[in-house]
């Protein structure tokens, strides 16, 4: 378990073990949602397609190029 302080300014540190393990980086876009019991989700909302980009590359498989894959083969 990580803990932060908020300071006046309504703002506080994400831990660093926390940063490292969502890949978080300056401008990162995040939502907060409350939930009944008070727990509170962080969900980072600024990935985009491109950035899942090589992510099921395999070690020692060469890329496959685009216009080489096929979902019916």
């Amino acid at each position: 378990m990580s803990e932060t302080t908020l300071i006046s300014k309504g703002q506080t540190t994400i831990p660093k073990e926390i940063r490292d393990q969502l890949s978080l980086r300056a401008g990162d876009r995040l939502t907060f949602t409350l939930l009944p019991d008070g727990a509170v989700i962080l969900r980072v909302k600024n990935r985009g397609l491109a950035s899942l980009g090589g992510c099921l590359q395999r070690e020692g498989q060469p890329p496959i190029p685009i216009d080489q894959m096929s979902p019916w083969q």
